[in-house]
């Protein structure tokens, strides 16, 4: 099916700026990054789609032919008149090292044609051939799953997108809201599965989706790994990272392997490159600027929550009655902010930090830290109005910001409070804002509104 994705509306910035250069999209395997950019060269004159992979179009650059004498050639080759505004489409270009190093020239040469890129495994398969993209000329954007505001459009739930535009979102759409983020925990944002939802609204036909994507993840294996044992521990990784999404980890003997500390650490960083899991590492300070401490264990995320539920067997925990928040002990609430915060950095990668404070007498952690407009904000994911806020108090009793986010399963208020009296001393005032889970994407949306 053909979604509508917020990427589009950076596609038409990209496209009308007078700074243009060739477009780098980046995203993990079935994030919809092809879709995307057909279904955007349907607003061009003339539409050029390139598939690196394969022989035929591949062959096309092995020509040493001029970026203008290339372009015809091109247009000769596929039979494609070229008129007006053209869009060049490379997909799976890490195939060819040559159309790498012609990015360079067609944002000097040919300054006038629109030209994107993409590929699968795209960081991975560049360093294993050895090229890279010419620095300063071209620019980035990031496709990850479906984000709930795509989620609901996806579903035709046109009534309840408007009331979640609204800032803040009107109370009588809080329990309507709540039971589509709760849907949408439980999908993910994987397009394939949305998709067949959509088609079926039913979510047991969702599982050989799920398995086919997990399968393709680790028939790459061969495409990630130098020797036999590293694709080993990869494929040991991709089946053991699910279970342990949104943990603190180490990496000695992960995921009860015998596996070394150095295998699975590197198998980890080129996942990560993959963009199919990333490892959040923890900052120490109160202030800005944010610097992760990558001296101490990362916290393990999943590129997708419908993979952890699939890959856990917990998707029939949609049909209970049982809060987000407490669902595999609040981590797929955990896991949905998250996702959610890193669908906000479209133009620049920027994986949400969390903070930590470790003593041999006590340890502190908040969820997240978000940097904004020269602040850093403690967030923290809750079960309800009277979760225990420790690790945010001592936080904030240290020096941190006097302001906190807490996301739970309630409605939206703002609270003047503070820290607890401790030795007879007045604790620290500072301003809660709560949000209802479902409104962790629109967090700057919310805090513009309070800041004015």
């Amino acid at each position: 099916m053909d979604f509508y994705r917020n990427a589009e509306r950076d596609l038409d910035l990209w496209r009308h700026s007078s700074y243009r250069k060739p477009l780098v999209l980046r995203g993990a395997r079935q994030t919809g990054k092809t879709t995307l950019i057909k279904k955007f060269g349907k607003s061009f004159d003339s539409f050029i789609y390139l598939n690196l992979e394969v022989d035929q179009d591949r062959r096309l650059f092995e020509n040493d032919l001029s970026v203008q004498d290339l372009i015809q050639y091109i247009c000769l080759e596929k039979g494609i008149q070229r008129q007006g505004k053209t869009l060049l489409f490379l997909d799976e270009i890490q195939y060819s090292a040559r159309a790498v190093m012609l990015m360079r020239y067609f944002y000097e040469e040919l300054p006038e044609l629109y030209v994107i890129s993409a590929g699968s495994l795209l960081e991975i398969m560049m360093e294993k051939r050895k090229i890279s993209f010419p620095v300063g000329r071209v620019e980035y954007l990031y496709l990850f799953p479906m984000c709930f505001e795509e989620f609901l459009m996806a579903l035709g739930e046109e009534t309840a997108l408007g009331f979640y535009r609204q800032t803040p979102v009107p109370s009588l759409a809080h329990d309507k809201l709540s039971r589509l983020f709760r849907l949408y925990s439980f999908i993910g944002g994987m397009p394939e599965a949305v998709s067949r939802y959509v088609e079926t609204r039913d979510l047991s036909q969702l599982s050989p989706v799920y398995s086919s994507l997990l399968t393709a993840y680790k028939d790459d294996v061969s495409k990630y790994a130098s020797t036999t044992h590293e694709g080993d521990v990869i494929r040991h990784v991709i089946e053991t990272a699910p279970k342990e999404s949104g943990n603190r980890i180490t990496f000695e003997k992960f995921g009860n392997s015998g596996y070394r500390s150095v295998d699975v650490g590197n198998s980890m960083r080129k996942l990560e490159r993959a963009m199919l899991l990333y490892l959040r590492y923890p900052v120490k300070q109160y202030e800005l600027p944010i610097y992760p401490d990558k001296k101490l264990r990362p916290r393990l995320q999943v590129l997708d929550s419908g993979l952890i539920n699939y890959s856990l067997g917990i998707q029939a925990l949609y049909f209970q009655d049982i809060k987000l928040s407490d669902v595999y002990r609040g981590t797929l609430a955990e896991q949905m902010v998250w996702q959610e915060l890193l669908c906000q950095s479209s133009r620049e990668l920027n994986v949400p930090t969390f903070w930590v404070k470790e003593k041999k007498q006590s340890n502190a952690e908040i969820d997240f830290m978000i940097s904004w407009q020269g602040h850093m904000l403690p967030t923290e994911v809750k079960s309800g109005k009277d979760g225990t806020l420790r690790s945010l108090h001592q936080f904030i009793d240290n020096g941190g910001e006097p302001f906190a986010i807490r996301l739970y399963d309630q409605q939206y208020s703002l609270l003047e409070t503070q820290t607890p009296e401790k030795d007879g001393v007045p604790g620290h005032p500072y301003r809660l804002l709560n949000l209802p889970l479902y409104c962790a994407g629109k967090i700057p949306a919310y805090l513009e509104l309070l800041y004015k």
